[in-house]
């Protein structure tokens, strides 16, 4: 079938690339633009208790005030409010509600400080659009009036809430992604000369990514539209890099076995479609371990993880026909000239190094075996400390930014918990009016919770069916202490409803509650299922059932070394209360899937090798000598991509950039360089039962058949 593909786009080049051409201006200039939110709780399906809790709030209270937006006030001199700053915050908070700025519903004063330091002005916005862009353009049109309005007085004001959150989040983003996309491609771009020592093909593939990219995002806006998926800002910056990394190691990988072919003395057409051939099973078999792996998150609860995971499918699927057709049509049009001025691809490298290495596998597999093995399970000892956070916000966004700053001001001018209350809502459950008796005492017990600081009775709707009780929090609406507080409000609330009434407990600290038991469904769902689709592409590729087992136990192991480190620098070493909630399950699925890749690269070499009739001992170390250069540089690009994540200035992408690119240093330096081989060669013959696809293919004269012939001169990248 790869030969067919092969042969179709290089016999048609110009076709081939006049299609592409066609296809992403057709679907760039048609895709819709790709909406975003950041309202956490769209992220999490109906049936939870703070979602029933929002959407009772809403039937409830329709007119209920929910600030959006909070403009924080204090002198300039940081001194006590006067009663002539305390006016001139009266007459701010009244021009405001009399611009009618759009998507704003309310404007009122807020409480001052218990220290008289600070006080506030509240503003509330359209409910139906909390998280999308139009309140984050709301936000930013308060935040210039406030700063105009404070002018000429001895007051400074910053904004901040959900909405201005929004906005700084998306501005983060933006410089997020200027950043990501600059280190990508200038890592991109050095290692590919370094490599070939050729401008031609160190620019192609910036080139023909950057049409696949064009024509994913326009696919991915369809699909998010059509399905109704959530998407979230970060999930552009993730794109931009598994586009082009694992784009790029698609693209080593033909340009590897493209060299081979015309140093075996193909014809360069030809060359190119025995590359495609003898490439194309590998390619398609890594594209689909991770395309399945990204799918599954589909089986995820959270709005936010079920989007990225068809997005992330939808990229990779069209990287994968790219490097099977665009890439090919490109390269064989061009010809050997591709590698203009070097001459080294017309000569078989050493490989001393490699070489080097492949004897110390063949020689002490057991030891290498052990030794990295060991490393893995150290590292992972880290695992056992793991917290997760759940802000998504600050953790989207530096600290630095105003409204983080507003935030943290909040939390030690007021209760930690007074920017996000609790809200326990108490309902008839026969439709008659509540007795409005037993408030106190329902207020009184849940106000005696411990992590509680203050619990009251705040309003009733107009037919008495239901009761807000506003409860404040010790903590901060996203810290443990807070999700821990607010699990103990609920079974108070539950256990001490009043006969013929239940509760429900909603607010942000209720969110994150409700997400933390999304996410624990998610480890228990969709990892198992992942890891199983992979071992059953594994199985189809190796013709094993034994290979499939120790390969994704190496990944997982993989893992867990990746976690653990991340744990012990990013959350132990740098004394933060823990990793951002999805980390672990993202982490997963790129360390899993594409840690696969090299696996299924290697694993397929020493296949090679064994049907050329070497022991088990020798094919490993012959595998790691010839397939071992084509790991270290699709690994080291791939970690470098993702590494730019780091550039973004947020938490969340930092700790993901991190995470994901040692864990792919981890899988193509460790794992697939020794730990894979040397199982293997330990193992030997039976790794590959109940089949017999290391053993070497006769023709009818007895020699070697065609087959195997393809595999002798396979992946000898130098």
């Amino acid at each position: 079938m790869f030969r067919r593909i092969g042969s179709a786009v290089v016999r048609h080049p110009v076709w081939t690339i006049v299609a592409w051409l066609i296809a992403a201006v057709a679907i760039v200039a048609t895709a819709p633009s790709l909406p975003s939110n950041s309202d956490e709780s769209s992220f999490l399906p109906k049936s939870y208790e703070s979602i029933k809790a929002a959407d009772l709030q809403a039937k409830a209270f329709p007119s209920a005030f929910t600030p959006s937006a909070i403009a924080l006030y204090q002198r300039t001199d940081g001194g006590k409010l006067t009663a002539a700053d305390l006016k001139d915050v009266a007459r701010i908070t009244t021009e405001l509600g009399g611009k009618h700025i759009d998507q704003v519903q309310k404007v009122v004063p807020g409480q001052p400080s218990k220290d008289g330091k600070y006080t506030m002005t509240l503003v509330q916005m359209d409910s139906k659009n909390a998280g999308q862009p139009v309140q984050a353009d709301a936000a930013k049109v308060l935040r210039d009036d406030v700063r105009q309005l404070t002018k000429g007085t001895d007051l400074e004001a910053r904004l901040g809430g959900s909405a201005a959150q929004a906005l700084d989040q998306q501005d983060s983003s933006k410089r997020g992604e200027a950043l990501i996309g600059i280190g990508t491609f200038l890592i991109i771009l050095v290692t590919l000369l370094i490599i070939f020592r050729a401008p031609i093909l160190a620019i192609l593939p910036l080139i023909t990514i950057g049409l696949v990219s064009a024509i994913a995002n326009g696919l991915i806006a369809y699909a998010t539209k059509l399905f109704g998926l959530q998407a979230n800002s970060s999930v552009s910056s993730i794109l931009i890099v598994v586009l082009f990394g694992v784009g790029t190691d698609y693209f080593l990988f033909l340009m590897f076995r493209y060299r081979e072919r015309l140093r075996a003395g193909d014809e360069p057409k030809e060359a190119m479609i025995n590359a495609v051939a003898r490439v194309g099973e590998a390619i398609a078999s890594a594209a689909g371990a991770v395309i399945i792996a990204f799918l599954a998150l589909v089986l995820s609860t959270l709005g936010f993880l079920k989007q990225m995971g068809p997005a992330l499918a939808i990229a990779v699927s069209v990287t994968l026909i790219a490097g099977l057709t665009l890439i090919p049509a490109v390269v064989s049009l061009i010809g050997p000239k591709v590698f203009w001025p070097s001459k080294s691809w017309q000569r078989e490298p050493e490989n001393a190094r490699f070489a080097a290495l492949g004897r110390g596998v063949r020689r002490r597999p057991a030891l290498t075996a052990a030794v990295s093995g060991l490393v893995l399970v150290v590292l992972s000892l880290g695992t056992l400390g793991y917290h997760a956070t759940f802000d998504l916000a600050s953790g989207s966004m530096p600290k630095t930014k105003e409204s983080m700053v507003v935030q943290d001001e909040m939390q030690k001018a007021y209760s930690a918990g007074a920017a996000a209350p609790t809200d326990v809502y108490l309902s008839s459950t026969g439709g008659k009016p509540l007795d409005t008796s037993v408030f106190d005492a329902y207020a009184r017990k849940l106000g005696a919770v411990d992590g509680v600081a203050s619990a009251r009775m705040s309003q009733l709707n107009k037919t008495g069916t239901t009761a807000d009780f506003t409860v404040t929090l010790k903590y901060e609406a996203s810290t443990d202490k807070a999700i821990d507080a607010v699990g103990r409000v609920r079974d108070v609330a539950h256990a001490d409803a009043p006969e013929g009434t239940e509760a429900l407990v909603g607010g942000m600290s209720s969110i994150y509650k409700d997400i933390d038991s999304a996410v624990n469904h998610d480890y228990r769902t969709v990892f198992p299922v992942a890891a199983l689709l992979i071992m059953v592409i594994l199985g189809l590729l190796l013709r094993s059932v034994v290979a499939p087992w120790y390969l994704i136990a190496s990944v997982g192991l993989g893992f867990g070394s990746t976690l653990g480190a991340t744990v012990w620098i990013f959350q132990d070493a740098q004394n933060k209360p823990g990793l951002m909630f999805m980390l672990p399950v993202i982490m997963y699925l790129f360390v899993v899937a594409i840690g696969t890749d090299y696996n299924i690269l290697m694993i397929a070499r020493l296949r090679e090798e064994a049907r050329e009739g070497r022991e088990p001992r020798e094919a490993a170390g012959m595998a790691l000598r010839h397939a071992g250069p084509t790991v270290a540089a699709a690994g080291f690009i791939l970690a470098a991509t993702f590494a730019t994540m780091m550039l973004a200035g947020n938490s969340l992408l930092t700790e993901m950039g991190f995470a994901v690119s040692f864990g792919i240093a981890v899988a193509a330096f460790v794992m697939a360089m020794f730990f894979t081989p040397s199982l293997t060669a330990l193992i030997g013959h039976a790794a590959w039962w109940p089949g017999h696809a290391d053993r070497a293919e006769s023709g009818p004269d007895g020699g070697s058949s065609p087959a195997a012939d393809e595999y002798q001169a396979a992946g000898r990248p130098g």
